[in-house]
């Protein structure tokens, strides 16, 4: 949580999104951040996600929903869990359309002391977020196009 909170204390004051994210990535590497002490599970259920597609490899950032399920697995491999690195394809497909597919295969990301395994949920749950939210998602696109979802 400490770095989301940093993060958002960077962006309330003005800070620009890459000068952030190296800020975020240098405390990382320079272990500024300390790992959880336990597991932990987090069910990211958001009617709406901006992130990075992949932060270490680019700047690329993504509108989307994205139902899914993150597991703290500090110093676990995609072995270790039986996970998989997304194929160029798929990585292409929620850059363009916002998801990950149908049911693609849980992934380590942040291979490490603070990597953690993210388990995408179903069409289903997506579909259910999409339609409940739908007028907000509505309004926040004509705010401000970065927010809107691709077609």
């Amino acid at each position: 949580m400490r770095v989301f909170f940093d993060a958002a204390e960077m962006q309330a004051k003005g800070m620009h999104p890459e000068e952030l994210k190296k800020i975020i990535q240098e405390r990382y590497k320079t272990h500024y951040y300390k790992a959880p002490e336990r597991a932990g599970v987090s069910y990211m259920m958001s009617p709406i996600l901006r992130t990075y597609v992949n932060a270490d490899e680019n700047d690329l950032v993504v509108t989307a929903i994205v139902p899914h399920v993150m597991h703290y697995v500090s110093n676990l491999s995609n072995d270790a869990v039986g996970g998989s690195t997304p194929a160029p394809e798929e990585i292409r497909n929620f850059t363009e359309h916002g998801h990950w597919g149908n049911n693609p295969d849980p992934f380590v990301l942040y291979h490490g002391t603070h990597g953690y395994m993210i388990q995408f949920l179903g069409v289903t749950e997506r579909a259910a977020i999409k339609e409940e939210y739908q007028g907000m998602l509505e309004r926040l696109c004509g705010i401000k196009k970065v927010w809107c979802l691709p077609k």
